[in-house]
């Protein structure tokens, strides 16, 4: 046996000369294959200055210095790109996208984010998805309204919407969080001081329209101040195929 049987790493041979080549051909193998971590899965050409250590997962239809190489994992280092083939249960990172996925008999499967905002928990092999979002904005309060730039997604089903006052507020005696038409659904005559909180839980409920939630001042309206309000909801995503 040449090389070793999982990650094809060169043994050296009884009485060879440069051993140190061989080995350090092993290392660098490894090096690549070990914790991987891939930059980047949805290239098709290597990029224009890759540096040395960066590593690829190789799209489809390959060209450039990485033609007839789809689906390998592709490894710089010292000016030349490495390719080698992915083993059942080899476990990599996706840098850009902040996922985990491992290799098995039916290519590479996604096992969901790393503490992002929205996690991938489930998906089926047609791209369908059930995903757990936790999203958050700090809104600065001014008049009797202040509205959320991030809304709570068509088809989202919502656990609830949770609050600090981040910056003590003026103006008004309380706040309500929810949405417009139900001023409290997340919660009323919240506090104004500083870290006040609230985790304001519902049903859950199903949402049909892109929804912002509504901050409303009580007693007066807001003249300063911000609150951190926190989206918690689950949202399924269709097949892509």
């Amino acid at each position: 046996m040449s090389t070793t049987p999982r990650l094809n790493l060169p043994l050296i041979a009884a009485s060879q000369a440069q051993k140190e080549v061989t080995h350090n051909e092993a290392l660098a193998r490894l090096d690549a294959l070990a914790h991987l971590v891939f930059l980047d899965r949805d290239l098709s050409a290597p990029p224009a200055s890759p540096a040395d250590g960066d590593t690829y997962l190789v799209a489809p239809s390959a060209t450039g210095g990485w033609t007839g190489q789809d689906g390998a994992i592709a490894s710089f280092a010292d000016g030349f790109w490495t390719f080698h083939a992915p083993v059942t249960g080899l476990l990599a990172f996706i840098a850009d996208e902040g996922t985990l996925a491992v290799f098995t008999a039916a290519g590479w499967r996604d096992y969901g984010a790393l503490l992002s905002e929205v996690a991938t928990v489930s998906q089926s092999p047609s791209g369908a998805e059930s995903r757990i979002c936790t999203v958050e904005e700090e809104v600065t309060l001014s008049g009797a309204t202040a509205l959320t730039s991030i809304v709570i997604p068509d088809r989202a089903i919502v656990f609830g919407v949770s609050t600090r006052t981040t910056t003590a507020i003026t103006g008004a005696a309380s706040y309500d969080c929810g949405i417009a038409g139900e001023a409290s659904k997340f919660g009323g005559s919240l506090g104004i001081a500083a870290g006040a909180t609230n985790a304001g839980v519902i049903g859950p409920q199903a949402f049909y329209a892109d929804t912002p939630v509504q901050l409303t001042a009580n007693g007066g309206a807001f003249t300063g101040g911000a609150v951190k309000v926190v989206l918690h909801y689950f949202l399924p995503v269709v097949p892509g195929s």
